[in-house]
């Protein structure tokens, strides 16, 4: 972001864009919230203070997976669903996120993804179907991904539902043996693909909800894009 803020404390709208998340989460009610922290941990606390959420600290940044490895002992004895989602991507809306649910609970996957189709998707992880079926096979980050897999322009959103036992009985299993020596979220996909459990996606007809802000550029583009939305009344996050 090329700013001393930390990233989800960027405004959208007058809100921190994890503010904006959390407001639709809240409509969906689940059953406890817990937020990863790290880098201006303490400032991002303030910020939701009027929230009820839960905190678990990520003192070390070492990617996706190694986030939700953080909450493993507040996560570890519950059975039931476990949804994750990225505190930069706040417009997610509420029957999106319903729409990933309902999808995950009645056909009993261990996992469930979101994802989108972009014209241009460079940057993002690239998903792999299995033929034209709705079963994941693999989410190949781009800079990992071959030249064939750059083709696909079905992406990775970075939202998943998990059966939260089958989430940290293979996030022990994932290596951090890729370019940048981190632990993927993605990779426990592939892990639960291979040994036989049910792994599904679920793509968004409206692309825009699940873009990532990656700068301030990308930040004032999108919230453009939202605010024309909502005078449409079709979006449901403002």
């Amino acid at each position: 972001m090329k700013s001393d803020l930390a990233k989800v404390l960027h405004r959208v709208n007058g809100q921190p864009m994890i503010c904006i998340l959390l407001n639709t989460l809240n409509k969906i009610g689940f059953e406890r919230t817990i937020v990863v922290i790290g880098h201006q941990g303490e400032e991002v606390k303030k910020a939701l203070s009027n929230f009820d959420v839960e905190y678990v600290w990520q003192k070390e940044q070492h990617g996706t997976g190694h986030a939700v490895m953080m909450a493993r002992p507040t996560l570890s004895d519950f059975e039931g669903t476990t949804l994750v989602a990225l505190g930069d991507v706040p417009f997610l809306s509420k029957e999106t996120i319903e729409k990933l649910l309902e999808t995950h609970e009645k056909s009993q996957a261990a996992a469930t993804c979101l994802s989108a189709e972009f014209s241009d998707p460079t940057g993002y992880g690239r998903i792999v179907r299995r033929g034209e079926s709705k079963v994941l096979e693999r989410i190949v980050e781009h800079k990992d991904a071959s030249p064939a897999l750059l083709k696909i322009k079905e992406i990775n959103s970075g939202t998943f539902c998990f059966n939260n036992q089958e989430l940290f009985n293979w996030l022990k299993e994932i290596k951090s043996n890729n370019e940048p020596g981190e632990y993927y979220l993605t990779d426990v996909v592939k892990l639960m693909h291979d040994n036989g459990l049910i792994v599904r996606v679920v793509k968004t007809s409206n692309h825009s909800e699940v873009l990532g802000i990656n700068s301030l550029e990308q930040l004032k583009e999108l919230e453009k894009r939202i605010a024309n939305k909502s005078k449409q009344n079709n979006y449901d996050t403002i």
